[in-house]
């Protein structure tokens, strides 16, 4: 082999090896997602589940799902409010905006509790339409963007409007 042709094989394979190098590194930067966004109303399911009542006490647990493919995140409690339940007034549990942050990924869930009660007299008490969440985020990393309310339908028990019991309170997100 002739020196000119061992330096243009030489270049060649080089050249070879850096392109492929640049793929493989530009491949790598490009698909992996990070986790530090905020979860989106899109990129999970949301289900209300009932919680076990105690005397007087109600409670529920939103679990949020995270879909295939997806890595979100939340921390504390997300703000709630229900349709047709004029006279209840919703707070965060106190310490939640304190509460650790809570990644989930391909499936995995989390929960968020609320509780009230439900002492009141049929007359005293609500039956909300429906329960909105609001998602912490509103675009995923890919740059899509969504609605953050997710509202689902509220079967759960009524919830007491009177003055003297008309709570409803919700915890952090956390871990499920």
């Amino acid at each position: 082999m002739t020196s000119t042709l061992r330096r243009a094989a030489t270049v060649t394979a080089l050249a070879g090896a850096a392109a492929a190098s640049v793929a493989f590194l530009g491949a790598g930067t490009a698909s992996a997602m990070p986790t530090d966004f905020r979860c989106t109303a899109a990129q999970v399911d949301t289900t209300i589940v009932a919680g076990d009542p105690g005397t007087g006490q109600r409670y529920a647990n939103v679990v949020f799902t995270a879909k295939p493919g997806e890595s979100c995140n939340f921390q504390g409690a997300l703000p709630v409010s229900f349709t047709g339940a004029d006279g209840v007034t919703v707070t965060p549990e106190a310490g939640s905006s304190d509460a650790p942050l809570v990644t989930i990924a391909d499936g995995q869930q989390a929960t968020m509790l609320l509780h009230w009660s439900g002492i009141e007299a049929p007359e005293q008490q609500v039956q909300p339409s429906a329960v909105t969440i609001t998602a912490p985020g509103t675009t995923t990393p890919r740059g899509d963007t969504s609605d953050p309310r997710i509202t689902l339908p509220w079967d759960q028990s009524p919830l007491d409007a009177s003055a003297e019991a008309h709570d409803v309170t919700v915890g952090p997100v956390v871990a499920a």
